[in-house]
Parts: structure tokens; C-alpha cells; sequence
């Protein structure tokens, strides 16, 4: 998913939108930083971060900026393809698709496809083989490809059956062990996210198994210990993302 967000002069000044108060105004432009590539936002996540108010996104409604897709203030720009042009062979389906489609049916979200320059390397986990760029450029071959790590874990989600770890007891909604796991990757980053990624991984954390965490985070840790993702927050949003998608 894109770090960088774009929006459309012919919006942003006109009439219709400055004649709204600063809060209403702040509330958008961080509404769309924080979208998707589909332009979807969680929309309670940057309230909170923000301070804004529900009249805030009331008025935003209002005014025709934006729709409010269910009760957990899931949220699309509605000028979000005049404000951003993405490559399509960068773009990353919102995990909220299915539901924007269903809420705005007649809505033209842009496709996204593999690169022509691309072919399926075996032992890649999808992820990975999805036919956009990576933004760390190893080798996949060698000791420390993608597809394993020096410790003896399996790409990201999936560890040794012969670990040690296997026998640790599971306990899928232990929000105690959850909390412990998102420590855990604080301290293997070293680095603090932003507010925006940090609640977006507790969010996505809430809807997956403490199972399935720990085979993910292990996976996770592996990997930035290794030095092999350049951007570890932005990968593990892609990767949490994609075990929520999976669920369903």
C-alpha cells in the first residue's frame, strides 16, 4: 500500500470545503492519508487520533465528501480516484472491497494486476509473488532468502512443525498474549510507528487468533532480525491484512 497520499486542488479549495470548519477540514485530509488504495479508512481510528468529532464526519457526509459504509464508521472518499492515481501493478485490493461494493455498487475501483515482467518463483510465499515491486530488492536465493530464515522458521504464517515452539500451549483470544506479541515486534523494529500503523496492527491483532499471531509474528521477527524487509510496518499491515482476508 502506498506511504504517500495526493489530493485534488479543485477540491480541497473550493467553496464547498472551506466553508467548513478546520476540524471538518483536518478530518479530511487525515481521513485520506490513511485510506487505502481503494480509498477506504477506518474511520473511528483517525477520530481518535485526531480529536474530531462524529459531527465532523457527519458534515464531511453532508457535504458529499465522503460515505460511511457500516456502523464501525468504515469510511471512502468519494473524490478518491480524482485525488490518487495509482499504478495498478502497486495496487493493493482494500480488505474492505467486499463491502464497499455492496454499499456503492455502481463505484469504479481501479484493478489492480500483476506486472507482464513478472513469473512465479516457486517456494515464494504469496505475498511475496504477488507481482508488485518489493521495497527491499534481496536475492530470494542463497541462506537467508525470503522463503527461510537462519532460525529454522518458514515464511511469514508458518513455522517448523519440528519447533519447540509448537508445543507451547494455544490460546486463540488471550488478549495478554496478544499484547505480548505486539511487544515483541516493538522490540525487534527498534523504531516506533506512526499512530496510524500502530492502530491499524491492534485493530487487525483483535480480528486474527493468538495462533495464528504467533506463527506470523515469529515469521515477522525472523525477518527483520535478518535485515530483510526495509519497511517492517507497512509489510506486516500487508501481511495482517491478508490473513483477515483469508477468514472470511
Amino acid at each position: 500500500m502506498a506511504q504517500r497520499r495526493m489530493f485534488s486542488k479543485r477540491i480541497v479549495e473550493s467553496a464547498r470545503f472551506l466553508k467548513m470548519p478546520p476540524s471538518t477540514q483536518n478530518l479530511y485530509f487525515h481521513l485520506g492519508l490513511n485510506s487505502d488504495d481503494d480509498g477506504v479508512v477506518e474511520g473511528y481510528n483517525v477520530m481518535m487520533q485526531t480529536g474530531a468529532t462524529e459531527d465532523d464526519l457527519k458534515l464531511l457526509v453532508a457535504k458529499g465528501f465522503v460515505t460511511v459504509l457500516n456502523d464501525d464508521l468504515v469510511t471512502y472518499i468519494n473524490d478518491w480516484r480524482e485525488n490518487n492515481r495509482i499504478r495498478a501493478d502497486r495496487k493493493v485490493d482494500s480488505i474492505y472491497k467486499n463491502l464497499l461494493v455492496k454499499m456503492i455498487p455502481d463505484i469504479e475501483l481501479q484493478p489492480s494486476r500483476r506486472r507482464a515482467d513478472t513469473k512465479k518463483k516457486p517456494g515464494v510465499k504469496r505475498i511475496e509473488d504477488n507481482g508488485r515491486p518489493l521495497d527491499n530488492q534481496r536475492t530470494t536465493n542463497g541462506p537467508h532468502s525470503l522463503g527461510q530464515s537462519r532460525s529454522g522458521q518458514d515464511s511469514l504464517g508458518q513455522v517448523r512443525s519440528s519447533s519447540s515452539v509448537e508445543d507451547e500451549p494455544v490460546d486463540k483470544d488471550d488478549d495478554d498474549k496478544k499484547e505480548k506479541l505486539l511487544n515483541e515486534i516493538r522490540k525487534t523494529v527498534k523504531e516506533d510507528p506512526t499512530d496510524s500503523e500502530w492502530s491499524s496492527i491492534q485493530l487487525l491483532f483483535k480480528k486474527l487468533s493468538w495462533e495464528r499471531l504467533r506463527l506470523v509474528t515469529l515469521g515477522f521477527n525472523s525477518k527483520v532480525a535478518g535485515g530483510e524487509i526495509d519497511r517492517p510496518y507497512p509489510y506486516l499491515l500487508t501481511v495482517l491484512r491478508q490473513k483477515v482476508e483469508e477468514n472470511r
